[in-house]
């Protein structure tokens, strides 16, 4: 079993407020957050909902990719992105959706497959997975 490990270190109230996080398990760097990233403009910070769009992307795109290449389709290329919406949400802030953008160059598939590739990835991508109960929107197309 593989484990991963991130580390917040936060100073100060919470809307003047800042921290950071660092990426313990690979060493990439460490990454300024603030309240103010998560409901202004970033300004130079990430947010807790920018790091979940970075590891849905990532994921749904490998998964995407183990799912083509079982089918004996393997992608040129997989373009994903995420789209975390935050905002207010009953009497607090929650994350309320995620979209899922993906372009991709499967040789050898067509649309109805890959849209079933896509589908299936989608639903059983660990990191949709952990977001049970949050709201995930799927747009793929094959370029």
């Amino acid at each position: 079993m593989a484990e991963r490990n991130a580390t917040t270190t936060w100073s100060g109230d919470l809307g003047s407020g800042s921290g950071s996080v660092t990426l313990d398990s690979s060493n990439t760097g460490r990454f300024p957050v603030s309240w103010s990233s998560r409901t202004e403009d970033p300004d130079g910070r990430t947010s807790p909902e920018e790091l979940i769009a970075a590891a849905h992307s990532s994921c749904f795109s490998m998964q995407l990719s183990g799912l083509l290449t079982e089918a004996g389709t393997p992608p040129e290329t997989i373009d994903t992105s995420a789209e975390v919406s935050f905002g207010k949400s009953g009497g607090g802030f929650a994350i309320t959706g995620i979209a899922l953008t993906v372009r991709a160059t499967v040789p050898g598939t067509d649309r109805e497959a890959f849209d079933q590739a896509a589908q299936k990835a989608k639903e059983i991508c660990p990191v949709s997975a952990a977001l049970a109960g949050t709201t995930i929107t799927l747009d793929a197309t094959l370029v």
